[in-house]
């Protein structure tokens, strides 16, 4: 064998190994999502479709480097079940919803990374050490404003000044951090001479008793809190409010689109664009206890004038140029 030909042979098979290397089909990891809508929800729906696209961006595409397994639990009870199950997948990473959804798969694993897309109290609730420095195996993203418990009472009086008692609608099955927002809601009420009635439900069953009981009673307005539960029944609850004429103030874009007369909050799909990007910085290596949970930077104010007409309000000049968006 002449020499030339010798290196040439060796050459080609010290590559070979390289080849093969190159040629091997990318790792697939395997996300576990559980989400706090039923299935055909259309806003849970396009959280999702929201998350997979920002995913795909950061170069995460479904069938050639990850899997996504989605459970949808509408009702609370369900959650842990379709916790254990993904737990039992053994996933790379899970994606938690919200406060339920995280505290479901929390009982499952410690050292599984989970990243929480809207949590209200993540301190609060046990899930991290703090904001800074979460500490354990979840971070994620926070949707609370200290001064939006305020905030909500002063845009029902503007838009609603005969407003003179307001109750405050949650579920407390589903609000295990209630008192972030109720503790603010008693506190700052007498300011605004409002009487502050704390609402609980425990049922859809319920919602409309407790909404008609608010109704009887004069110069009366509505605050919804964030809620998961209120979520899923949000057009129940929009078309009671409308019924029994109550000025209302939501959380989310959503109820307004409803017919809810006023929401101010952040767009949760903000908040699952940026779990997708702390999804993706685990995925390559990051730890979720050296991730800090964030908090919102946007927030929008969405008024629905038709429902205003139809409720006898006029809404203010000042607030209606404050708004993002007028829905007519």
């Amino acid at each position: 064998m002449r020499r030339r030909e010798f290196i040439t042979l060796v050459g080609g098979a010290a590559a070979w190994p390289l080849v093969a290397h190159a040629q091997q089909p990318e790792r697939v990891r395997r996300i576990g999502v559980l989400m706090a809508h039923a299935e055909n929800d259309p806003e849970g729906q396009a959280f999702v479709a929201t998350f997979r696209d920002v995913l795909q961006k950061l170069g995460w595409a479904e069938g050639r480097n990850i899997r996504m397994d989605v459970r949808w639990a509408a009702d609370v009870e369900l959650m842990p079940g379709f916790a254990k199950e993904l737990i039992a997948l053994k996933p790379d990473l899970i994606l938690a919803n919200n406060t339920p959804t995280t505290a479901a798969v929390l009982k499952e694993t410690s050292t599984i990374p989970i990243v929480f897309a809207v949590v209200a109290d993540p301190v609060g609730s046990g899930f991290v050490a703090s904001l800074a420095r979460p500490g354990g195996n979840v971070t994620g993203f926070t949707l609370t404003e200290p001064t939006m418990m305020s905030k909500w009472l002063e845009l029902l009086k503007e838009i609603a000044p005969q407003v003179s008692r307001v109750a405050f609608l949650f579920n407390p099955a589903t609000t295990p951090y209630r008192d972030i927002y109720l503790n603010p809601f008693k506190a700052a009420a007498p300011s605004l001479a409002i009487q502050a009635i704390p609402a609980p439900v425990h049922s859809a069953s319920e919602l409309e008793s407790v909404i008609t009981a608010q109704a009887r009673e004069p110069d009366s307005g509505l605050i919804v809190m964030p809620d998961g539960f209120m979520n899923v029944h949000r057009a129940e609850i929009t078309s009671l409010a409308d019924r029994y004429h109550l000025p209302a103030v939501y959380p989310f874009r959503f109820f307004a689109e409803l017919g809810g007369l006023l929401c101010y909050g952040n767009e949760q799909r903000d908040q699952f664009r940026l779990a997708a990007t702390y999804v993706d910085r685990v995925l390559r290596g990051g730890k979720p206890s050296e991730l800090p949970v964030q908090a919102p930077v946007r927030f929008e104010l969405v008024i629905n004038l038709k429902t205003a007409k139809a409720l006898g309000l006029t809404v203010p000049r000042g607030l209606l140029d404050r708004a993002d968006e007028v829905i007519e």
